[in-house]
């Protein structure tokens, strides 16, 4: 069994007087998606943004492929082959798609293979290539902020809440394009509420309680056991099918 590509050991973080993550352990196994599951103000976001430094662990360790980036800046951390697609998406509202695109892609140029192959996952983007990114809907923005952090291959990927807000049809075409990045080897960490579409996308699952990991185990183990769903989670994934 080869070795996890990012461990989180004991991580606490603090965002100004409020003690969020409160010894966070979790193993994300090479190439394989994980889901983050757990109540609103568990902590997940914060785990996701605490992984890149955008907020500094006070206390634990953080190992990315062999080297411990708990202290590293979010840039190098970043050139490491990480990419992170943000809950609110951050792409640009004036700059076209084609700009948002090039904003990303390394010293601003495109490689045509990986550039068709994306137009493949996400054919919206191919015909709305110089419409702003604004006038985008928001399946086609989601679409967008995820074309972005993969514009450049990336060993590793994060993406927050991916289908919040969109149509079950766009969740659908969302479902299937992450299921090709997969076979990329890509390794994901997913944060999602929506359970029927964690369920199809999911190798593993961590649940995360009061800043902590209570849960880790396969996703599908979860998915076929309405007890645990109710007692990790106050539901049953059969609910949101």
């Amino acid at each position: 069994m080869s070795a996890p590509l990012l461990t989180m050991e004991g991580v606490h973080t603090h965002i100004g007087h409020y003690h969020i993550l409160q010894g966070v352990d979790l193993t994300l196994p090479r190439g394989e998606l994980t889901v983050l599951l757990g109540r609103n103000g568990a902590g997940k976001t914060t785990t996701l943004r605490t992984i890149i430094n955008l907020w500094q662990a006070s206390k634990g360790r953080i190992v990315f492929d062999g080297q411990d980036i708990t202290n590293w800046r979010t840039p190098r951390i970043v050139r490491q082959g990480i990419g992170y697609v943000p809950e609110n998406m951050g792409i640009f509202s004036l700059l076209t798609v084609q700009e948002n695109m090039r904003l990303a892609a390394e010293r601003r140029h495109f490689d045509t293979a990986r550039l068709d192959w994306i137009f493949g996952l996400f054919p919206a983007l191919k015909k709305f290539w110089t419409t702003p990114a604004g006038l985008l809907s928001g399946g086609q923005k989601q679409m967008l902020s995820i074309a972005r952090a993969i514009i450049e291959p990336r060993a590793f990927l994060i993406i927050d809440e991916p289908s919040k807000g969109l149509a079950p049809a766009i969740i659908k075409d969302l479902v299937q394009a992450i299921r090709e990045l997969k076979q990329t080897d890509t390794t994901i960490l997913l944060v999602e509420q929506n359970f029927s579409f964690a369920r199809a996308v999911g190798d593993h699952v961590a649940v995360m309680d009061d800043g902590r990991v209570v849960h880790a185990g396969s996703m599908s183990d979860l998915a076929d056991d309405t007890e645990l769903q109710g007692r990790l989670l106050g539901l049953s994934l059969d609910a949101h099918a």
